[in-house]
């Protein structure tokens, strides 16, 4: 089974992930390999230079200046997503060639990056704005504007909710929210019951 898991920056994804990785699951995490394709192929590298000059220095992405064009300009930024939509999505089916029994794909541009087309299951993760700017200053080291702008620029909970099979709601904590991703597991058959 391939699982497909969206939804906004700082909403807690990594918790589901990781009940998934728990049960043997292949995690494959787009946001990781983009950035692992920012180190291994010239020409993602080069493309993006082309449309965002500046952006690139010594054959290193300048991550903090691309974000500040791109998170205020919806233009760019899908512009950015065209150049590296392709190269990922290229990248999720060579590792997905191996047939794993049990995978999942995380991607904020997961509808986006024409990857639903390849999950039998789509999960959204959401949670409030307030929690996820909380979350993001702390696991990105980001001020509370820089966090706000990031959120703003990516789909809202209800987009993620539309579009997905189903839809887990992280309002608690970390551990209440752990226990909501294994009952989901056992609900679609990944986890037996106890």
């Amino acid at each position: 089974m391939i699982l497909g898991i969206t939804g906004g920056t700082g909403c807690g994804k990594t918790t589901l992930l990781n009940c998934i990785a728990e049960q043997g699951g292949l995690i494959l995490d787009c946001d990781a390999i983009y950035h692992e394709l920012l180190r291994t192929d010239p020409a993602l590298l080069r493309a993006i230079e082309a449309r965002f000059p500046g952006s690139v220095e010594n054959g290193v992405l300048q991550r903090k200046k691309l974000g500040s064009r791109v998170f205020s300009d919806e233009k760019a930024l899908s512009d950015l997503n065209a150049i590296t939509h392709g190269a990922v999505k290229a990248e999720v089916l060579r590792r997905l060639a191996g047939k794993p029994k049990l995978a999942a794909i995380d991607a904020i541009a997961l509808f986006e990056g024409g990857l639903a087309e390849l999950c039998d299951v789509t999960v959204a993760v959401t949670a409030p704005e307030e929690a996820r700017i909380q979350r993001l200053t702390v696991r990105d080291g980001i001020g509370r504007d820089y966090a706000k702008r990031r959120i703003a620029a990516q789909k809202s909970a209800e987009w993620f909710r539309e579009q997905c099979d189903y839809c887990l709601e992280n309002n608690g904590t970390q551990e209440e929210f752990h226990g909501i991703c294994l009952a989901f597991l056992r609900e679609i058959g990944i986890m037996e019951e106890n």
